[in-house]
């Protein structure tokens, strides 16, 4: 791919023209409309102050004008830096700080609590008109049609940095270039077979990258995108048959919650083609159950931030192994490598850590040399900190996580992020986090504390304190409080063993 993302929305509109491209909160938009919208408002941010490799922070829900967003503020040569809407206002502020943004573009409902947190010195694009004083309406920057022509970058420059979990608390700002992401959108289109005849239905937070793939896609495709701004199951099975989807996108909570809806029986699902599920794997058993009950093969994928998508997948066409996370991605490579010896590659079927290299590998961590050594190897190999082994043919199966990682509904958690949270609190003395498992999400985090001498037990406090220091997803689901923590004879935390708490618990 040569083309910048930048580009992607003139040569849908040259392709596809009057095609509806975005169908989203009750209103449809044309591949013409959605280049125009975004080239009005490049224009308008260029005349705001907006220079190339600006930062350009996205904080909302999806809606058209995220998209818009996006795509627009790429034009002006800008990079993007997409955050979860469920990321709280001080996880917002460090964010904004780090990669040292320049505007915030957003709904009122998001940008207006930060604003009120304490963030300043941005230039803040509200979505609608009705905004408060120190607001820029977004209405008014797409309300005069503007010729423009995208900013000519090189396809090998940064366009996004996308901030993932970090082990030190802090989240980590992946860089991407646009010919990461772009070859990235392209080979997986490529490997499910998308064509300007696909109807996708998806709720997919479009920040995630899993969610950015999904609705680049269609453009480059010329799909016609239904996009949720949240997940329902009864509204997603709704709207399958009412557009005659032939593929739907998501992660395995979504189909788990799907699987168990009383809608299902009466929803015409026939015109589905193939789905995709990722974010976590899924049991090879409702896999099954999900290719019965929806009538089509269900294709897994594996990606991460740092990959500016999907890593791994199965073609459509070709043989698929349930339980698999796939094969490595058209122009990339995947290893098995020893997990005390990264330059070494284990025999095939025996467990390692699962590295990858290729054209979708991050440029690094934005303003951490050190943390981009450790994660990406001399020779350009990346660690993915997934443990992970590899059939004859090439399909590579997930046994567990390197790392402490704690996957809940496909969000990554770092336990020291929230670690670094409930120690805040006056009552805790020392806490460990670690992941149960949950029949609908995965994992659940969970947060051992031990007292302070004299202390009580505040287990409300402490998640309260948490739910406003944190996205909701990263919030423990559960307080036990112990005498002691397992740890190394250095006094290192050992988080493996702390199930071995719940068990003493209930002896």
């Amino acid at each position: 791919m040569t083309a910048t993302l930048a580009e992607f929305p003139g040569l849908a509109a040259r392709k596809f023209g009057d095609r509806t491209a975005l169908v989203t909160d009750g209103r449809e938009f044309s591949f013409r409309e959605l280049d125009a919208l975004s080239g009005t408002l490049a224009h308008n941010l260029v005349n705001l102050g907006v220079e190339p490799g600006d930062r350009v922070t996205l904080y909302a829900p999806n809606s058209w004008e995220w998209i818009v967003s996006y795509y627009g503020a790429l034009k002006a040569g800008a990079v993007v830096n997409p955050i979860n809407v469920m990321l709280t206002p001080p996880e917002v502020a460090y964010v904004t700080r780090d990669c040292a943004a320049k505007v915030l573009i957003g709904s009122r409902e998001t940008v207006a609590p930060v604003i009120a947190a304490g963030v300043s010195g941005l230039i803040n694009v509200v979505f609608g008109s009705n905004v408060l004083e120190d607001m820029v309406p977004f209405d008014a920057l797409v309300a005069e049609p503007r010729s423009f022509e995208p900013v000519k970058v090189d396809p090998n420059a940064m366009c996004t940095i996308g901030y993932t979990s970090g082990t030190t608390g802090h989240p980590k700002g992946a860089m991407q270039s646009h010919r990461a992401v772009a070859t990235n959108v392209a080979m997986t289109a490529q490997m499910h077979m998308k064509t300007d005849r696909d109807v996708v239905v998806t709720a997919l937070p479009c920040p995630h990258v899993y969610g950015n793939v999904v609705f680049q896609a269609g453009i480059l495709c010329g799909c016609t995108l239904i996009m949720h701004p949240r997940f329902d199951a009864a509204e997603i099975l709704a709207s399958i048959e009412q557009h005659s989807a032939t593929m739907f996108e998501g992660v395995p909570t979504m189909y788990m919650y799907m699987l168990a809806s009383p809608d299902l029986e009466g929803r015409d699902l026939s015109s589905l083609t193939r789905c995709t599920v990722g974010g976590q794997t899924m049991p090879a058993a409702k896999m099954r159950e999900v290719e019965e009950r929806f009538g089509c093969p269900l294709i897994e994928l594996w990606g991460m931030t740092e990959l500016a998508g999907a890593g791994t997948t199965f073609p459509l066409y070709g043989e698929r192994k349930l339980g698999s996370i796939g094969i490595a991605m058209p122009y990339c490579e995947a290893r098995i490598a020893d997990g005390q010896d990264a330059a070494k590659t284990m025999p095939r079927g025996e467990v390692g850590e699962l590295m990858m290299r290729g054209p979708i590998v991050m440029q690094g961590y934005w303003g951490n040399a050190e943390a981009t050594r450790e994660t990406i190897e001399p020779d350009g190999w990346l660690h993915t900190g997934d443990l992970a082994s590899m059939d004859d043919d090439g399909a590579i199966f997930i046994v567990d996580r390197k790392k402490d990682m704690i996957n809940s509904s496909g969000f990554k958690v770092f336990p020291a992020e929230i670690e670094r949270v409930v120690a805040a609190h006056p009552s805790v003395a020392l806490v460990a986090v670690g992941g149960v498992p949950d029949p609908l999400k995965g994992e659940i985090a969970k947060a051992y504390v031990v007292l302070k001498p004299g202390a009580t037990e505040d287990a409300d406090g402490i998640i309260a304190l948490c739910r406003h220091e944190l996205a909701a997803y990263k919030v423990p689901r559960a307080i036990q409080f112990v005498r002691d923590l397992p740890t190394t004879s250095n006094g290192k935390v050992m988080r493996r063993r702390l199930a071995d708490l719940d068990e003493r618990e209930t002896q």
